[in-house]
């Protein structure tokens, strides 16, 4: 526990003062948690991080993790799209310089690990950097913690219904329907004092559609650590895990959020 708190501490004293600047320092600390990421998803997998694998897929989560105007002014009109897709292409090219060493199922998971990943932390920077962008991110870690603490606190007291014991024994229908309640009951509060740019009860619903995505993410994660049969994706914050554990359902709130308010980054 002593080590969960000072690693808290430390996290947050470096992370604050990030969120609250905004600007090029949010989209370089976001690329940072993206890159860390993908790394976590190749040790979780046990492969090497010095390998032709782990450079590819690192430049596709990295390019889905940059503002969107990154590549504006590059040759040939390049766009993230175009990068990402030739990024895709090589390492499908390499299952055949590679004599199938790296199999088309691997590439499946760096595709797919790369998009959800460097999405996800695209539009926590992107959502920060926006109009009313630092109220409207702590307004998404409010509905994400509450959500969190609440399930937690109310399942340990009272859960009795399991919710999905083949992926999360822990976790009961009591617990999950009173974290999303106090997340709406604290985001309500947050609106209704913090000036969001959006009407209360617009962001009370949206409240609900984040709190059941949040719960839907940390299951997804959930499922893949149990795939790979680890505890946690990584151990860069002692005592809380790696970067996924910490932000799994960030990165399916994060772009739903983004996409239902017409957020570009």
């Amino acid at each position: 526990m002593k080590q969960r708190v000072i690693t808290a501490v430390i996290a947050l004293i470096l992370f604050i003062p990030i969120v609250i600047m905004g600007g090029l320092w949010m989209d370089w600390l976001t690329v940072a948690f993206a890159a860390v990421g993908i790394s976590e998803i190749f040790l979780m997998k046990k492969q090497i991080l010095i390998s032709v694998n782990f450079l590819l897929a690192l430049l596709a989560t990295v390019t889905w993790a940059v503002p969107d105007n990154f590549f504006k002014g590059a040759p040939f009109n390049w766009s993230k799209y175009g990068v990402y897709f030739g990024l895709v292409m090589l390492m499908l090219s390499w299952t055949v310089l590679s004599k199938n060493k790296t199999s088309f199922d691997d590439v499946s998971v760096y595709t797919l690990a790369s998009l959800y990943i460097g999405t996800g932390f695209h539009y926590m920077a992107g959502i920060r950097n926006s109009r009313n962008g630092l109220a409207l991110l702590c307004y998404v870690f409010v509905v994400v913690w509450l959500t969190d603490t609440g399930a937690y606190m109310i399942g340990r007291k009272i859960g009795k219904h399991k919710l999905w014991p083949v992926i999360s024994p822990n976790k009961t229908w009591e617990g999950s329907i009173g974290g999303t309640i106090c997340a709406v009951i604290c985001a309500a509060i947050y609106v209704y004092f913090i000036n969001v740019g959006y009407p209360l009860v617009e962001m009370v619903v949206i409240a609900v559609v984040l709190s059941i995505v949040g719960q839907m993410g940390d299951l997804v994660e959930s499922a893949y650590k149990r795939f790979y049969g680890v505890k946690d994706s990584g151990k860069i914050l002692p005592g809380h895990g790696g970067i996924l554990d910490r932000f799994d359902s960030m990165l399916f709130v994060l772009p739903v959020f983004a996409a239902l308010l017409g957020i570009v980054h």
